[in-house]
């Protein structure tokens, strides 16, 4: 097996030229500048947030507006947006948004050594900005899910590096300002990385408590967040999220089957990820691979569940296809993203309300996808010599029962 080494050589990790960059730079820029003319706020999901920064500041409760969905220590982060004018936001949003999306990539690349200079960086993200719809659909509603998009890849860099505290700040951080990452705490129970783990925990606990204390509803979250979460939302919501429970129950299965499949699906999903890290094998893939396998599992179950919340994950895994035996490899891997091809018109599917069907399709066939490849006999891999050596990484502890 050349597990750990990458077989890709030649033109693709050449360095990439100025036209490849310049087609990146309009790639990514006119985006931001459709946004900019159109959203006078940066973005629908973003002026949520600094709505109820606003709100805070004028003395009242940011958990008034059942849609605010975070921790109170995103209300102190969106402060510094609240002070700013609005012709201000509606251009520095979908900058920041399309520049933290390209930085979550570039520690991707890292992760498993691909120069991001390299033409493979380059032609990749332009793929994920012109082929993964979701991309647009981040950068448009300014959603806070971009923090997670460059907390797990950075994280996860560090973890690979043999650095778990610090990933553990890293998660900690992104968990700080939008909950969507607090599955990998799993991760460094597998590793049984304690300290790591520490840090992941007490870093938003210590920030969340503080913020709470600060705010004139200190358990806003707890007494109107979580059960608006629970309840499933309202009907407006309700129609764009993509996991299985929502999506069945507007199928007319009811609730409670609905649910318990989705739970069903997600207890399964951890325990592929367990297997997946049982399996330590050399290089990152085991490290990507099991957060991955969390992350999806809990996009499964959780509510909501967006298509943005996709760019969690699967950039991650774009960037290991240079990889004999990376799930990216896989003809599966590539037929889940179909329903995200920009333009692609499917029958019955077209309006906007009903765009939720196509997205649970990719989440389940992703996460299946993923997750059943550790308990299947291992994959073949390519036998042909590796061309590029990829520097690897010290192998991690195996804590798991033989």
């Amino acid at each position: 097996m050349n597990e750990g080494k990458s077989d890709i050589s030649g033109w693709l990790v050449r360095r990439a030229s100025w036209h490849a960059w310049a087609v990146l730079a309009v790639v990514l820029c006119v985006p931001v500048v459709n946004v900019a003319r159109r959203s006078p706020d940066g973005g629908m999901d973003n002026a949520i947030v600094v709505r109820a920064a606003r709100t805070w500041l004028d003395g009242g409760s940011p958990y008034a507006d059942p849609h605010f969905l975070y921790l109170p220590g995103a209300v102190l982060a969106a402060v510094p947006q609240a002070l700013l004018p609005l012709a201000a936001l509606r251009v520095l949003v979908p900058l920041a948004v399309t520049g933290l999306l390209a930085a979550g990539w570039g520690c991707a690349l890292r992760i498993h050594g691909v120069a991001w200079r390299s033409r493979f960086a380059v032609l990749g993200l332009i793929g994920l900005a012109l082929g993964f719809a979701p991309f647009g659909h981040l950068v448009t509603l300014g959603n806070w899910t971009v923090t997670a998009a460059v907390a797990l890849p950075l994280g996860l860099l560090c973890a690979v590096r043999g650095r778990w505290v610090a990933a553990g700040v890293v998660i900690g951080a992104a968990i700080v300002l939008k909950p969507l990452l607090a599955p990998v705490a799993l991760l460094f129970v597998f590793a049984r990385q304690w300290r790591g783990l520490g840090s992941l925990v007490l870093l938003p606990a210590v920030v969340s408590g503080g913020a709470a204390l600060l705010m004139p509803d200190p358990a806003g979250f707890v007494t109107r967040t979580l059960p608006f979460l629970l309840r499933g939302h309202d009907r407006f919501v309700r129609l764009y999220e993509a996991s299985p429970g929502a999506v069945l129950a507007r199928l007319g299965v009811p609730q409670e089957l609905a649910s318990l499949a989705a739970f069903v699906a997600a207890g399964a999903g951890v325990w592929c990820a367990y297997r997946r890290w049982c399996r330590a094998d050399a290089g990152p893939l085991r490290v990507v691979e099991t957060a991955v396998t969390l992350m999806l599992s809990a996009f499964v179950v959780s509510r909501p569940s967006y298509d943005h919340y996709l760019l969690v994950v699967v950039p991650l895994l774009v960037a290991g296809v240079p990889f004999p035996g990376a799930v990216a490899r896989s003809p599966w891997f590539w037929l889940a993203l179909v329903p995200q091809v920009p333009g692609f018109s499917w029958p019955w599917l077209e309006p906007v309300t009903r765009r939720a069907f196509r997205d649970c399709l990719t989440l389940c066939v992703l996460a299946a996808a993923v997750a059943v490849r550790p308990v299947l006999p291992l994959a073949r891999v390519a036998r042909r010599p590796a061309l590029q050596a990829v520097p690897t990484r010290p192998a991690l502890r195996d804590d798991c029962p033989q």
